[in-house]
């Protein structure tokens, strides 16, 4: 079974839907219990909305918190999406006061401000819309996908302390930002692939089918 995990924080059928448009042979369930997570062979984690409110849902203290991180300690595969990766994190910008798993040092930054476009054109934040993203070396296999070009809507996006993290970047004028980060079992990405099409699902596709 593939839990995704139900926090409150939106975005959830359509993710499940994507997974399932995959053709996989495992159930695809939303689960709010930590009851739920233990008999899970994967866990995906996706969110839209402030950090702040990921951060309450999901405490390290918390029995949801808690069950999501003893699984990626046990090597179950973990998949975050936007929120999702962003919780990773110690902190963000965003909402000050509310820490993240910490599983990774680093923080969640706001996106930077006057920049244009190469035609000359201001760049607005939130980033809203397609961009393609530029893998380095050694990243999840998962992002390994021709043609590359995925959907973003965000305003932040992390900074880890360890740049080894960074598993792929994407433009924004000029600046790269981070568009995804990969350790082990643990894969997070700021793009929302259940709205990246054609790429979105041959990501899904190849997650499912890697070990990790």
């Amino acid at each position: 079974m593939i839990a995704v995990v139900d926090a409150g924080l939106g975005n959830l059928r359509s993710v499940v839907r994507a997974l399932e448009a995959t053709g996989t042979r495992e159930r695809v369930e939303l689960v709010s219990a930590p009851e739920g997570l233990r008999d899970a062979s994967r866990v995906v984690v996706p969110g839209q909305g402030a950090f702040g409110d990921a951060a309450a849902a999901l405490r390290p203290d918390s029995p949801l918190g808690a069950a999501i991180l003893d699984g990626v300690r046990a090597g179950k595969p973990y998949l975050g999406i936007c929120l999702g990766m962003q919780v990773l994190f110690q902190s963000s910008e965003e909402s000050p006061g509310h820490p993240g798993f910490g599983l990774y040092a680093g923080s969640v930054r706001r996106l930077p401000s006057g920049l244009v476009d190469s035609t000359g054109r201001r760049l607005k934040v939130p980033h809203i819309g397609w961009s393609p993203i530029a893998v380095r070396g050694g990243a999840h296999p998962a992002l390994d996908v021709d043609d590359p070009w995925f959907y973003f809507v965000h305003s932040f996006h992390a900074r880890p302390d360890d740049e080894s993290l960074i598993a792929a970047v994407a433009a924004f004028g000029g600046t790269p930002i981070t568009a995804a980060v990969a350790r082990g079992n643990v894969l997070g990405v700021q793009f929302h692939p259940e709205k990246s099409q054609r790429a979105g699902q041959k990501f899904l596709r190849a997650w499912m089918a890697s070990p990790c």
